[in-house]
């Protein structure tokens, strides 16, 4: 088959589905399945149709659409969904359409959902990288012309602008706050140790440890995978410490949650017997029982901060890259109790 005389009827009778499907896929509509998407994707790419009219056709509809890319590691963790919600309210207004994937933390995945979206001729993308992301995956983007925002996590080496949280202040801030309540024995619960973020909030754990007086101990670092049932676990390894810890500062508020459910099987109750602390401020946090103290990040605002920045690229023509550390904020709620009274730990 000439790749000349190659029609989008060609492409479907190739991958066996519809005229309207492969059109469908061509102008990047939501509709089309993922499954089904690929298996288009991969048969123009085998007759080598996206690399030339294809590709044209596409660039074209975008430039039309305006279409931005978001890729976030966690879909489950309701801080991307709020992230999401706050890059949608600002690019809807420009003008845009977002386009969201989650990668579960698979690198592979974002690799082949970034190709495709790049294929899809994105405007730009916003991204929170998968665990064990190189910054050169990112390469042949930047190379491209394509501004990129990296979010939550960032890429050490990669010349993209990026917004994340000043992860050192706040968990020092958790850390003194707990101290100021009478405790000693404070824990670090939660995160894949292998990131970024993690190291940072470890750094933020450690100094506030060392400038309140007390031993930092290795052994009240329990990492775990960031999520509910991450807490669960590592609140239960916790409490096989023999000098047990009476309180934590967790690395994100899904882990928080998971440590409350994992005290309450204990027949213990956070704010009363332990004390916990979050970090995010998600939505629930508040309406939480007990409401959850928490250093507040407000996802819904990093992801328009992130996608003006994008957008800001995107006019200008040129992805000059910024990099910007966002405030955080210690929100007192009731998860921490009012202080420690009794020498095992309890809270009163």
């Amino acid at each position: 088959m000439s790749k000349a005389r190659l029609t989008v009827i060609d492409i479907a009778k190739a991958a066996g589905v519809s005229k309207s499907t492969v059109s469908l896929v061509l102008q990047g509509s939501p509709l089309v399945k993922e499954a089904t998407r690929s298996k288009v994707n991969a048969t123009m790419r085998e007759l080598g149709y996206v690399y030339n009219r294809g590709a044209a056709n596409l660039r074209q509809a975008s430039a039309r659409s305006g279409i931005i890319g978001v890729v976030v590691n966690d879909l489950t963790n309701s801080f991307f969904a709020e992230l999401a919600v706050g890059v949608d309210t600002v690019v809807q207004s420009a003008g845009f359409v977002q386009f969201l994937s989650n990668t579960s933390e698979n690198t592979d995945r974002q690799r082949e959902v970034v190709a495709s979206m790049r294929e899809h001729g994105i405007s730009g993308l916003i991204v929170s990288p998968a665990r064990a992301t190189d910054a050169a995956d990112f390469k042949p983007l930047v190379a491209s012309g394509i501004p990129v925002v990296v979010v939550v996590r960032s890429l050490p080496g990669a010349r993209m602008s990026s917004i994340v949280s000043d992860n050192v202040r706040g968990v020092a801030m958790a850390v003194k706050h707990l101290v100021s309540l009478g405790h000693s024995r404070i824990a670090f619960l939660g995160g894949f140790p292998d990131t970024a973020v993690f190291a940072e909030r470890r750094s933020g754990y450690r100094k506030a440890m060392d400038e309140s007086g007390l031993k930092f101990d290795e052994e009240l670092v329990v990492p775990s995978i960031p999520s509910r049932a991450g807490g669960v676990e590592a609140i239960g390894r916790a409490m096989t410490i023999s000098d047990r810890p009476t309180g934590a500062v967790c690395f994100n508020d899904a882990v928080a949650f998971g440590v409350c459910d994992g005290l309450r099987a204990r027949r213990m109750e956070p704010g009363r017997d332990f004390a916990v602390v979050g970090f995010d401020d998600v939505i629930e946090a508040k309406t939480a029982v007990p409401a959850l103290t928490t250093i507040s990040v407000d996802p819904q605002a990093m992801g328009r901060r992130a996608a003006h920045l994008l957008l800001k690229q995107i006019n200008a023509g040129k992805a000059d890259a910024e990099n910007i550390i966002a405030a955080v904020r210690l929100v007192v709620r009731q998860s921490c109790g009012t202080g420690q009274s009794k020498p095992e730990g309890k809270l009163g």
